[in-house]
């Protein structure tokens, strides 16, 4: 099972039994992606599928405010009004009570798994600024680099703002450019000047180096770190 979804407590069939296969099944995939260091989005997933148990728990009622704003509005009024259903039922209630009951510790140990191993990717990652940083960093350009391979991934990078509940929040849009060879002669440095001759409307770019000490899968694991790794630096310079 690649994906849980959105409403899988809530979903056709109510019974302990059959939502313990769902979850083991999706939980046993999920184990699967991490034993080969694959991160997302499985850990995303995660999060959102554990903090909507906690608010099950805590508060018996599904909140539009507790929902990540990526879920769509459909999916939000379909949550909230089945399990407003369900409220009114006290056998159905005590079973999906049940499947959280057992389905907390699982996710919260498979978070742990994963955070393990975010912590170790992150732990081996190198973060460089490439030539002289301008006062602008809200764009620029991020080089993706493995020291197993001469390949650099380089990707343009925009910072976005969001605000959540009274809260500002940083986010970051990325964009692959090409990849190149790094050589002796085609340094970061000089990569760097290539694509300001390429690209002129970004003159003076702030653009930093990601090199990674050991191999980790790029699209799952590597980038959506390396991207978490830019906006921290970025935000405390």
């Amino acid at each position: 099972m690649e994906q849980l979804k959105v409403d899988w407590l809530t979903d056709g069939l109510i019974d302990f039994e059959y939502k313990k296969y769902v979850l083991l099944a999706y939980l046993k995939n999920v184990r699967a992606n991490f034993d080969d260091k694959k991160l997302y989005p499985f850990m995303s997933d995660m999060v959102f599928h554990y903090q909507n148990l906690m608010t099950i728990k805590s508060n018996k009622s599904l909140l539009y405010e507790n929902f990540p704003k990526s879920i769509s509005k459909a999916d939000f009024s379909k949550l909230k009004l089945t399990y407003q259903k369900l409220v009114e039922d006290d056998d159905l209630m005590l079973e999906i009570e049940s499947i959280v009951e057992f389905a907390m510790p699982k996710f919260q140990n498979a978070l742990e798994v994963g955070k393990e191993i975010y912590e170790f990717v992150e732990n081996n990652l190198e973060f460089v600024p490439v030539g002289v940083t301008p006062i602008y960093t809200n764009e620029g350009y991020l080089f993706l680099s493995q020291d197993v391979s001469s390949d650099v991934n380089i990707y343009q990078y925009q910072l976005t703002f969001f605000e959540q509940s009274n809260e500002k929040f940083r986010g970051i849009n990325t964009q692959f450019l090409k990849r190149e060879e790094r050589t002796l002669s085609n340094t970061f440095e000089h990569i760097k000047l290539k694509l300001v001759k390429k690209f002129a409307n970004l003159p003076n770019p702030a653009t930093y180096a990601i090199v990674s000490k050991q191999f980790f899968p790029l699209p799952e694991t590597l980038l959506p770190i390396a991207k978490r790794l830019l906006v921290r630096n970025i935000s405390i310079s």
